[in-house]
């Protein structure tokens, strides 16, 4: 058994739809997870601002709009009116669902109940098409196993326990169909993996089930060498270790969620990259490679803020570091990058919601000084020391023209970053790009 993930674009229209629903009837009897429609968790997102800034008309019209783009797409999906009718009826008690939060206050639990509402269509639609195709296919509610923890790590007892049951209810299916994304939470409400979750559904439910493979159906043939968007000439990576995939996740490869690694690295289980579009090109493996000595990728994460704190008296100051992190802490922002010296620290954080407050707790022990607009750039492969390869140096020689703020090596065997402004972002990426893979083809 494989578990087969797909994203929003995936099943953005009829047609895709319909493609997906091909690849999985080839693939056997697998697990399959769906996103919400592409556009849909967006505009759900808008339905909710305007709840909560009381716009009720604005929030109405927003429904019906949505709720005509699913009319097209049922009317175009399905060859039969009785399944036309049975899945409009459905979505229909969804939509009214939706507009009933116009009435009375609105609450951010509220909000969670309609960002989930977009999965349990996609799922509502494939499910029709699948029975209309005559292939049997299960629903397995999400909102009915998979469940997150105090501190909304995920309870996996209790998903094993919960998923293993449901399949068992049915167990001569030939697809297992459920929704990515949303879960409930410790307390039994509805909630969810936060903003492309679908990733880390997939990976909890491979790991949970001890799957032969977990499948990440996108709109790009595996992670790239570097960002398309921005780098001249990128190619597919074939194969990343766990740490590889997890650091390029994380420093702003958008094709996986950083989450997603986890799970899967624990229970050993292969993680595919694959293009929907492109179903027979190879795409990136991820699993437990031996080392092999070479740089797989580069990739940046925007919208990071620097903050250097400056203090004499941080000459052999017992403590001092354990402070700044305390504060950090205390307003639940993480820290990307840190440098340090006799007189001063300098951290990074992409998260600036409590900016001003922690600044402000910071002169308390020092000069405080803020750099906002700025890129990691992440440098990402076999990069142990001990391997001879001074990949390090060919880095900072590749932005010799570039300035560059910090730079971090050492605290992973697989990553080298660097922080850069804003404004040097392409530069830098191309560079890079040019420098470590000029030998490439």
């Amino acid at each position: 058994m494989k578990v087969l993930k797909f994203g929003g674009t995936s099943v953005g229209t009829p047609e895709r739809i319909r493609h997906v629903a091909k690849l999985v009837r080839a693939s056997g009897r697998n697990v399959v997870v769906l996103s919400a429609m592409s556009g849909t968790t967006n505009t759900l997102v808008e339905i909710s601002d305007y709840l909560h800034k009381h716009n009720i008309p604005g929030a109405q019209e927003t429904i019906n709009a949505l709720r005509q783009k699913y009319a097209e797409v049922v009317d175009n999906l399905y060859a039969e009116d009785s399944t036309k009718t049975r899945v409009t009826e459905r979505l229909e008690r969804i939509f009214n669902y939706i507009s009933r939060f116009t009435e009375g206050e609105f609450t951010h639990a509220d909000e969670r109940e309609i960002l989930a509402q977009g999965e349990l269509m996609s799922t509502a639609l494939m499910q029709a098409y699948f029975e209309e195709q005559g292939v049997r296919s299960v629903l397995l509610p999400a909102l009915d196993y998979m469940r997150t923890a105090q501190g909304g790590e995920p309870d996996m007892k209790y998903i094993s326990t919960c998923l293993r049951r449901l399949i068992e209810l049915d167990p001569d299916a030939d697809v297992w169909l459920t929704q990515g994304y949303i879960c409930r939470n410790a307390y039994g409400e509805v909630d969810n993996l936060r903003r492309g979750g679908s990733d880390y559904s997939a990976s909890i439910i491979g790991a949970v089930l001890n799957v032969e493979e977990i499948q990440i159906w996108t709109d790009i043939d595996g992670m790239h060498t570097g960002d398309p968007r921005y780098v001249k000439r990128t190619w597919p990576v074939g194969r990343l270790h766990f740490e590889e995939a997890a650091e390029l996740a994380y420093f702003g490869a958008k094709i996986l969620h950083p989450a997603c690694v986890l799970p899967a690295k624990l229970h050993n289980i292969p993680v595919r990259l694959l293009n929907t579009m492109e179903p027979t090109a190879p795409g990136t493996v991820i699993a437990n490679f031996p080392p092999d000595g070479t740089i797989k990728a580069v990739a940046a994460k925007d919208n990071i803020t620097a903050i250097k704190i400056k203090s004499g008296r941080m000459l052999l100051a017992y403590g001092f570091l354990h402070k700044v992190f305390e504060t950090f802490d205390k307003y639940s922002t993480a820290i990307d990058m840190m440098a340090t010296s006799e007189v001063g620290v300098t951290v990074t954080i992409d998260n600036t919601r409590h900016l001003a407050a922690i600044v402000d707790e910071l002169k308390h022990f020092g000069t405080v000084t803020v750099d906002p607009d700025m890129v990691i750039i992440c440098v990402v492969g076999d990069l142990d020391w001990k391997n001879g390869n001074d990949f390090c140096a060919l880095a900072v020689d590749a932005l010799r023209d570039v300035p560059v703020r910090m730079i971090s090596y050492g605290g992973s065997n697989y990553n080298i970053s660097m922080l850069v402004k804003a404004e040097n972002k392409v530069k830098a990426l191309n560079l890079l790009s040019d420098k470590l893979f000029e030998n490439k083809n």
